[in-house]
């Protein structure tokens, strides 16, 4: 399965993502946007742990890749902790790749999986934790549709909670939706996550 966005298609993950994904968590940049200690893990001890824990996959977690649409793998977006009795899920992303930095890639990323989340997933409610620091990833989150929450502490770092319910998403796309539906624009793929088959290497 992959989904497919304006700018990005977002892939399941696989082995060879794992040199990129090394260097990036390795990053101290990086691992300072996620409130991380950056890796000091070798290489071929990662990839001994990358290649299990793709082995055996998690129902409530899922990690994808990002791509762009010529193919470069330039971040990684997930959901986990998905509890599907109160239909909510929590979601991250990091763009590795700096050349990629505030260029909209992160947002396509953002508003594809939700597309997948609430309409493939059937879900209620995403969520997300950011740095209240980081404008940046705010603007990301703001413009995909979340709205900022509440405020917490964790380990000497302050959050904010980020939210997106369905209802509202599907509000903020009706425009959109209508526009085509008038031959004036294309509906957004990233509002629609559409699926088509991956075959993997």
């Amino acid at each position: 399965m992959i989904l497919e966005g304006n700018k990005v298609r977002l892939r399941p993950k696989r082995l060879s993502d794992a040199l990129n994904d090394h260097l990036w968590r390795g990053d101290p940049e990086l691992a300072k946007l996620d409130a991380a200690v950056p890796l000091g893990q070798s290489f071929a001890s990662y990839l001994l742990d990358y290649a299990e824990e793709l082995r055996l996959p998690d129902c409530n977690n899922f990690r994808f890749a990002i791509e762009t649409a010529e193919g470069r793998h330039i971040g990684n977006c997930s959901y986990y902790n998905l509890d599907p009795g109160h239909k909510e899920v929590e979601i991250g992303i990091v763009i590795g790749d700096r050349d990629y930095w505030s260029k909209g890639y992160g947002t396509d990323s953002v508003s594809t999986l939700l597309g997948h989340l609430f309409e493939e997933k059937g879900l209620v409610t995403v969520y997300l934790r950011s740095l209240d620091w980081n404008t940046r990833a705010h603007r990301c989150f703001e413009k995909a549709g979340f709205t900022q929450h509440d405020r917490s502490q964790s380990n000497g770092h302050c959050f904010f909670l980020f939210r997106c319910k369905r209802a509202e998403w599907e509000e903020l796309r009706k425009p959109a939706e209508e526009a085509s539906q008038r031959g004036e624009a294309s509906v957004s793929p990233s509002l629609r996550a559409k699926r088509s088959n991956l075959s993997t290497p």
